[in-house]
């Protein structure tokens, strides 16, 4: 068996493709900065699981991932102080390679595959900066029970095909919880009505109760939603879940078009104290980062959504002081 190759030690073209992350992430996402502030990241990678273990993947090679892409991808996560990651797969080589990529400073919990045809052999993970944030005890898949007072039974009549995830973090003194999900996407849009509805009532109670502790609570993930105020964005917000208006004008996924993208990928929280306790944290900046004009070279979309993904990356930052 070849050993493994070393991530350290890159040819010289992709070296100098990966370094060209740096002063672009550096125009666009905020500075780490101790004890002072915490960035929350959000990214759906594209079937996250096989790789080719080498540096530049060839015609007939499956997948198409390689080496340089997982370091790609890598230059961006380690941007942030946690990120959740949707369509991680049962494969986790993918995953070990970009753990490897991060260092040892980094951490990570992740689900066990959700089965059946609609779960798509995913798992929900964070990855997490160890110098940053620490795990703080919970982390928990939501089951919906069928009499839960927070939800109604009109809402939703079955049970969530791929379980929003739950983990609660530590960082400069404060305690929060992120809930990641992947609402099925369906045949038409009034399929995910259901899921988005119950996810937003049950956060609503949910946030109630972590307030009591002083805990914030935070949903991010790919929820699947259309477009701005259309009835899946009214039914995820329909409790008082909100996304910070630096997110409302940027692209989801490489594929939209200027002016008619989507609103699949979400960070949101509660703001409103009459339906929800808002945060202890405090929004300061938020946004997203284009990896396609640093990567793409001769590939199609198409293609390069293998690769890296077919979604661009959301962060907020929060003041911790």
């Amino acid at each position: 068996m070849a050993p493994d190759p070393d991530l350290t030690v890159l040819p010289d073209d992709i070296a100098a493709r990966v370094a060209a992350f740096a002063p672009a992430l550096d125009r666009v996402v905020a500075p780490k900065q101790l004890d002072r502030n915490l960035l929350v990241g959000s990214w759906n990678l594209r079937a996250f699981g096989g790789l080719t273990k080498k540096w530049e993947s060839a015609d007939g090679d499956t997948p198409r991932r390689d080496l340089a892409d997982v370091l790609a991808i890598a230059a961006v996560l380690s941007r942030f102080d946690v990120v959740a990651v949707q369509e991680v797969r049962s494969d986790l080589r993918a995953l070990r390679y970009l753990l490897k990529a991060l260092g040892p400073d980094w951490g990570f919990t992740l689900t066990d595959v959700t089965k059946g045809q609609a779960g798509n052999d995913e798992r929900m993970a964070f990855l997490f900066d160890t110098r940053r944030v620490t795990p703080s005890g919970l982390a928990c898949e939501i089951v919906m029970p069928t009499d839960d007072p927070r939800v109604s039974p009109a809402a939703f009549a079955r049970q969530f095909a791929r379980t929003p995830y739950a983990v609660s973090f530590a960082s400069a003194g404060k305690t929060f919880i992120l809930i990641t999900l992947h609402v099925v996407y369906g045949q038409t849009p009034a399929d995910r009505v259901g899921e988005l509805t119950a996810i937003a009532q049950w956060l609503a109670g949910w946030a109630n109760e972590a307030a009591e502790w002083g805990h914030n609570l935070i949903c991010l993930g790919d929820f699947n939603i259309d477009r701005t105020d259309d009835p899946l964005y009214q039914a995820f917000t329909s409790t008082g879940l909100t996304p910070p208006p630096a997110l409302n004008d940027v692209p989801r996924t490489i594929f939209d078009t200027p002016g008619s993208g989507h609103f699949y990928d979400q960070i949101a929280w509660f703001v409103d104290e009459t339906k929800g306790p808002a945060l202890s944290l405090r929004c300061t900046k938020a946004g997203s980062f284009d990896f396609v004009p640093l990567w793409q070279q001769d590939l199609t979309t198409t293609q390069l959504s293998w690769r890296i993904s077919d979604h661009y990356p959301l962060w907020v930052e929060f003041a911790v002081q």
